[in-house]
């Protein structure tokens, strides 16, 4: 059996080299293919997107040809946990493959997004830098130089507004195993962690890690090892 393909979908900010630590502790089994949205990266000419429905409809051009293909694994820390879930939905809803598995970091259900409220992308400069500060997710050095900051700003504002006026739509359960896991300091409430299980028939695999919102940078060999062990008993129901 050929690898599994592991769509990897980035956090706010991020871009298609948010998860490259990963690397290192890929296992042979599996094949990262990190996604890159409009406006950053290797395509930063393109417009940026202020909504979730425009997010998860360009996920949606950039994976459909190929996940009839072949098994794979949708995987996404914070807004990208959130576009994992909502890609899942539309690829289910069209009659695609579906994943094998949906693995979520760093997030709550997204009926809890649709109820936080939240208007962080209206924040002044300061107040806005402070709040990417508390998240703990961007180096200092970035963060003090103002050039590097005038550039990532705009694309932080984009994909806030896009979490920040998110409205909940239910939709029917997916039928998809589901890992989630979340930092033991995350600035979420184990409640609203739980209401991922309204998103799946299945039991939710839910687990903790050490840390706030980007623990992910201190444990990728650990987040790995779970996706790793997780996606062998697909392969051995596959190759059973």
């Amino acid at each position: 059996m050929r690898p599994i393909t592991v769509f990897c979908l980035p956090f706010a900010g991020g871009n298609k080299y948010s998860y490259r630590d990963y690397e290192a502790h890929c296992p042979p089994h599996l094949r990262l293919v990190p996604i890159e949205y409009p406006g950053r990266g290797a395509r930063m000419r393109e417009p940026l997107l202020h909504s979730m429905d425009a997010i998860v409809g360009d996920l949606y051009a950039q994976v459909k040809k190929s996940v009839d293909n072949e098994p794979y694994i949708l995987y996404g820390h914070s807004m990208g946990g959130l576009a994992v879930c909502l890609l899942a939905q539309k690829l289910v809803q069209y009659r695609h493959r579906a994943p094998l598995q949906l693995f979520i970091t760093g997030t709550m259900g997204p009926s809890a997004w649709s109820r936080t409220d939240k208007a962080r992308h209206l924040m002044g400069k300061k107040e806005f830098i402070q709040e990417i500060i508390d998240l703990d997710g961007m180096p200092g050095e970035i963060l003090r130089n103002a050039e590097m900051m005038d550039y990532f700003e705009p694309i932080l504002r984009a994909d806030f507004t896009a979490t920040d006026t998110y409205v909940y739509k239910p939709e029917p359960p997916l039928r998809i195993p589901m890992t989630v896991i979340t930092g033991d300091e995350e600035d979420m409430t184990d409640e609203d962690i739980g209401l991922w299980q309204q998103e799946t028939v299945q039991p939710v695999d839910f687990r903790k890690l050490p840390g706030k919102h980007f623990f992910i940078f201190r444990f990728p060999g650990e987040v790995m090892n779970v996706l790793a062990t997780q996606s062998l008993n697909h392969i051995k129901i596959y190759q059973s």
